[in-house]
């Protein structure tokens, strides 16, 4: 607010810290009823007390920029930044609070990865030392007019250290032989003339103990065919200097044709060692191959069928090696028995209004199963409460919990590898959000955390990662994710 320059009596009292300022020039002698009388200062611009407002830091009154802030924090109140709700000014980025984070790495492929896969390796469970190595598996997405550039990538991340703190020291967990280093990506690359839908890795056992197991990867293509790669001999190439891949070991053991369509069903029965694969495509049908003995691969040409739409997620049951789960875009979830000679669901349920995008089976609990849903919104089911209909038709189920914090498609869903009670999501609002289903409320208490709008008290910690599309709980690194969006994120928070 301009204000005019006052004007006042001169004093001639002493003057703290500066000079007497200079005589006032006054045209009219004053009377002494003149004297001391000022102007206003404020007398033109407020006429009545009822015109004054308190004006806040921005000129503005208080109650006008809450009010504001308020509307664009969807009513969690002034200050309140919710990573994936809230929008960004423009020339405003987020930046990660390192103190949230036990380990935090950004590492970047020629090309974006829709899907990805860990590979377990030998060098320990649940490791807490640092600087971390890991391997992964994952498949491009190049540009659609460089489709040729696409690839298989079977990658070693290594020199992944812990966050420093304050002063450069670590946290003090296992700091011993820790030194800081900068994160490494080497990879080997197998030439794909496609874009990977989805791909899933596989580990056979070897019946030679001096061995390393043999690590197959089925990869589900936009060109509607799913091969079938040993990447045995990448992965060793790591740690073997000089070792060099040939043609040959680059080629696929096998080709799935069955498919008249493209698709992102795809995962590995984790109770057959040898290698037992369920794929399922746009057109709701579903395959399985299967390897025999003589290391051969066979595809039965009866689909499993049932949906009304396309096939987005299939999962095998980590205890029952002949049933499965799949999730698809007509919002149901079907449980099935490759036993069954019908090829038809032995269970069928509703869960959703929208297209179900992802699932994950719990490996700890598993009568656990999670969905995610079109909507953003996803749920944990009590598989013992779904119960055959009559005629195949969808039953309902209510679930054990369901939240509806995102309010974009959620992407990806899992469980944590050894705690059912921790589940990590990504969700098209470009974040990965962990929780902590442990966390009961009592009737009486809100569902909002610390008088924040919508967020559960469940919600353990937000991750901010732009086009995230895919994560994985690491199964030997104690508390690490890996996501993949624009770039690849590798991380671990204090919370978990």
């Amino acid at each position: 607010m301009s204000k005019r320059t006052a004007q006042g009596e001169a004093g001639n009292g002493p003057l703290k810290g500066g000079d007497r300022p200079d005589a006032m020039e006054i045209d009219d002698k004053p009377t002494p009823a003149d004297i001391g009388e000022f102007e206003d200062q404020f007398e033109d611009e407020f006429e009545s007390e009822d015109e004054i407002f308190e004006a806040g830091v921005d000129g503005r009154p208080d109650a006008e920029r809450e009010a504001e802030e308020m509307e664009v924090d969807g009513g969690n109140g002034p200050g309140t930044f919710i990573v994936g709700r809230t929008k960004l000014a423009p020339g405003e980025t987020l930046a990660p609070d390192p103190t949230t984070y036990e380990m935090l790495h950004n590492l970047s492929t020629p090309w974006p990865c829709l899907s990805f896969s860990i590979v377990r390796d030998g060098l320990g469970d649940d490791r807490k030392v640092y600087p971390a190595s890991m391997y992964t598996v994952a498949g491009t997405q190049a540009d659609s007019k460089k489709a040729g550039d696409n690839q298989i990538m079977v990658m070693k991340f290594s020199g992944l250290s812990r966050m420093e703190r304050d002063g450069g020291e670590s946290s003090d967990e296992d700091e011993d032989d820790e030194e800081a280093s900068e994160p490494i990506l080497e990879s080997k690359s197998i030439p794909l003339n496609s874009t990977t839908n989805r791909i899933r890795a596989h580990q056979t056992p070897s019946q030679d103990p001096s061995k390393p197991s043999t690590t197959l990867v089925a990869v589900m293509t936009e060109s509607t065919n799913v091969f079938i790669h040993d990447i045995t001999p990448h992965l060793a190439s790591f740690d073997s200097p000089g070792s060099v891949i040939s043609p040959q070991q680059n080629k696929p053991l096998s080709t799935i044709r069955a498919h008249k369509a493209e698709g992102y069903g795809i995962d590995w029965s984790p109770l057959h060692p040898a290698g037992k694969l369920l794929t399922g495509d746009n057109n709701g049908l579903m395959y399985v191959t299967t390897r025999n003995d003589g290391g051969g691969w066979v595809t039965d040409t009866r689909p499993f069928q049932g949906h009304t739409g396309s096939i987005e997620e299939i999962q095998w049951s980590p205890s029952e090696a002949s049933v499965f789960s799949s999730a698809s875009s007509d919002g149901t979830i079907r449980v099935w028995d490759v036993r069954s000679k019908s090829r038809s669901p032995v269970i069928t349920m509703a869960v959703s209004k929208h297209d179900v995008n992802v699932m994950s089976w719990s490996r700890q609990t598993t009568h656990l199963l999670a969905s995610g849903a079109d909507d953003g919104e996803f749920a944990v089911w009590d598989l013992r409460q779904w119960k055959p209909t009559a005629g195949g038709a969808a039953g309902k189920s209510s679930p054990v919990a369901s939240f509806d914090y995102h309010k974009e498609q959620i992407t990806s869903i899992e469980w944590h590898p050894t705690d059912d009670s921790i589940i990590a999501v990504a969700a098209g609002d470009n974040t990965v959000t962990l929780w902590d289903l442990a966390v009961e409320l009592d009737d009486e208490e809100s569902k909002d955390t610390a008088g924040v709008k919508d967020v559960p008290p469940q919600l353990l910690f937000v991750h901010y990662q732009n086009l995230v599309k895919e994560l994985h709980w690491h199964p030997q690194i104690h508390g690490a994710l890996v996501a993949t969006g624009e770039e690849f994120s590798i991380f671990r928070t204090i919370s978990v």
